[in-house]
């Protein structure tokens, strides 16, 4: 009787183990950004837009140097120069600073501009990579990485976002 209490108990055990795992969700953490802006789209339009400001990044880089030619120049020049020729060096640096600003912001606009088009027209792709990622992997439970305060590697589903992303735009 001992014996047959104890078979029962260890069967009863056993499904309640085995209901238990079948029930255990299959959870998986994406960082949507991630998944997107490391796509083989987004790398083409990341050197398309490198292209078309290549001549503002010149520019940028031959007003970064001028200027620190000239705050060099004051520095080592401060007690030969008249005050017309400080005046001068101060009015010049002012002037690039300016121009770097204006070329900054120029710059700043316009890549958020792009980045948010790509974002907008790639959104139904991302969801639809998403939920072929599920699928694939039955997942039970899809977090977005940034709402996570902690998660291990092991459960971030970003790379198949990516790769599914990049199947789904050839």
């Amino acid at each position: 009787m001992k014996t047959i209490s104890k078979v029962l108990a260890f069967a009863g055990l056993l499904l309640t183990t085995g209901v238990a795992f079948a029930q255990q969700p299959v959870v998986g953490v994406v960082n949507l950004e991630q998944a997107l802006f490391n796509s083989q789209a987004a790398q083409e339009m990341q050197a398309a837009i490198s292209e078309e400001f290549s001549d503002d990044q010149a520019r940028a880089e031959r007003l970064n140097t001028e200027l620190r030619e000239l705050v060099t120049r004051a520095q080592r020049d401060e007690s030969i120069m008249s005050d017309s020729e400080k005046r001068k060096i101060n009015s010049d640096a002012q002037e690039k600073q300016v121009q770097l600003q204006l070329i900054s912001e120029r710059v700043q606009a316009a890549l958020q501009e792009r980045q948010q088009a790509f974002v907008d027209s790639m959104r139904q792709n991302l969801g639809a990579a998403i939920q072929s990622v599920v699928q694939e992997g039955g997942y039970t439970l899809v977090l977005n990485a940034d709402s996570v305060a902690f998660f291990d590697n092991v459960y971030d589903i970003s790379g198949k976002v990516t790769a599914k992303l990049n199947e789904l735009n050839q």
